[in-house]
């Protein structure tokens, strides 16, 4: 009987491998790029290396902990770096991800568990001096496991960042505290893996010296944990706050030149009297050429054709004017209604921010429906009660809810800049998709001076 536990505990323990193994091949996959044969070898080098080191050279060789520790990370980082394909910079990243994750799952589990199981055995059983084995072993490996496959096969949705505009240097040096965090674990667990690592005062015995040990080891792991988690997530927060300034300065450059361009366009209707009369005069005289030659002057000079109605906002206007030129390129009916209030407190270039992220999240969504459907976007625009409200629609697939769900998780950059701006003006944006229609209205209640029409 005692010969069968002991098997069914070394087969637990090959499954529980084979499954972190698995998972750290889903992790890499999701995050780098790789063939399937060679996500097949990655799964089964590794898992021959934690077989071979962790169940037959730790035990029977006595190998120091530490050493198999920093062994693994080399290993996996060696795989990454030949079994997937990727720039050079994101691989380290990869490989620091997956020293960090396994390590810090399993080391606060396992400890976690390991005080949880002092504390039954001593309290409940009455071991005055308990060394859990057996049974706890099995569970706790069991356990860390299943954390260790939840972690990695979620943690790929929140590293994005790392891998956009991220290269060289710069990328692999994000990689050196998420091994400097690893390393302090695993010097840890090399110290208790060597005896007791934390001592009671004289006289508490092996138990309590067992449970301070297990204690101070889960304390250190979660404090590691933390560590990880504000890094990592940190750093996506700065990535996100430059990519949303350097995309909110590049759009404030395109609605300076849209403005401009405009404004020569309403310079050119405004002296459309005199350009009439000086080529009523060239055809009374016949002078053909003439006549020619300043018809081509006006029309290099601006574009006679523009945005229908006078919003009362130049820069809108200058805006709706180049998001219209491109609805109609594309075949998608441009139907808008904005009447800008006078004053509202609202800055222009915010206001074109606001315009522009909604109209070209309408516009690609628009462009990724086929032709032969019906392609749509309507804005309109108005003061309510004081207040400034806008409602931007569009055709849709009806799966959609992707721009809703950008927003709720953070990562669409455009509705993140409409949501700052709006919030800015401490105003309510709301969102809603169905039946083949997205609706986005924005409300942004009146400033010191109010709306004014």
């Amino acid at each position: 009987m005692k010969q069968f536990l002991e098997m069914m505990e070394v087969w637990i323990a090959l499954l529980c491998c084979l499954g972190r193994v698995f998972a750290m091949s889903v992790f890499c996959k999701k995050y780098l790029k790789s063939s399937g044969g060679k996500e097949a070898l990655f799964v089964m080098l590794l898992f021959g290396n934690y077989t071979v080191l962790g169940y037959i050279v730790g035990r029977c060789a006595a190998v120091p902990y530490i050493v198999l520790a920093v062994w693994n990370h080399i290993f996996v980082l060696v795989l990454v770096f030949f079994l997937f394909q990727a720039d050079a910079a994101k691989k380290v990243i990869a490989a620091a991800m997956l020293a960090v994750l396994t390590t810090l799952a399993g080391s606060f589990l396992d400890s976690f568990l390991s005080v949880a199981a002092l504390f039954w055995l001593h309290e409940v059983k009455g071991i005055s001096n308990p060394l859990p084995g057996g049974v706890w072993t099995v569970f706790a490996d069991c356990a860390g496991t299943a954390i260790e496959i939840a972690v990695l096969c979620r943690m790929p949705k929140c590293l994005n960042f790392f891998g956009q505009s991220r290269t060289g240097r710069w990328q692999a040096v994000l990689a050196i505290p998420l091994f400097v965090i690893a390393a302090v674990v695993d010097v840890a667990n090399w110290g208790a893996s060597n005896g007791i690592l934390v001592r009671g005062e004289e006289g508490m015995g092996l138990y309590y010296d067992q449970v301070f040990s297990h204690a101070g080891i889960c304390v250190l792991s979660a404090l590691s944990i933390l560590a990880a988690g504000f890094y990592v997530f940190g750093l996506e927060r700065v990535y996100l706050e430059q990519r949303k300034s350097s995309r909110y300065e590049a759009q404030i450059a395109a609605y300076r030149m849209l403005e401009e361009q405009y404004g020569r366009s309403e310079r050119l209707r405004h002296d459309m009297k005199n350009h009439i009369l000086a080529l009523s005069a060239l055809l009374k005289n016949q002078e053909w050429e003439k006549m020619g030659q300043y018809l081509k002057d006006m029309r290099d000079g601006a574009s006679l054709t523009g945005c229908e109605e006078d919003t009362g906002n130049a820069a809108v206007n200058a805006l709706l004017w180049q998001k219209q030129s491109v609805a109609q390129s594309q075949g998608i009916v441009w139907e808008c209604d904005v009447q800008m209030p006078g004053r509202c407190g609202v800055d222009d270039f915010d206001l074109c921010v606001l315009f522009g992220n909604l109209l070209d999240n309408a516009l690609e969504a628009c462009g990724k429906l086929p032709g032969e459907q019906h392609r749509f976007i309507d804005i309109q625009a108005k003061s309510v009660k004081k207040c400034f409200l806008l409602e931007v629609k569009n055709s849709a697939d009806d799966k959609g809810g992707s721009a809703a769900k950008a927003l709720r998780t953070g990562h669409g950059i455009g509705l993140l800049n409409v949501r700052d701006m709006v919030s800015r003006y401490d105003g309510v944006l709301h969102i809603e998709s169905g039946g083949g229609v997205f609706s986005v209205t924005v409300l942004i209640p009146p400033g010191e001076a109010g709306c004014d029409m």
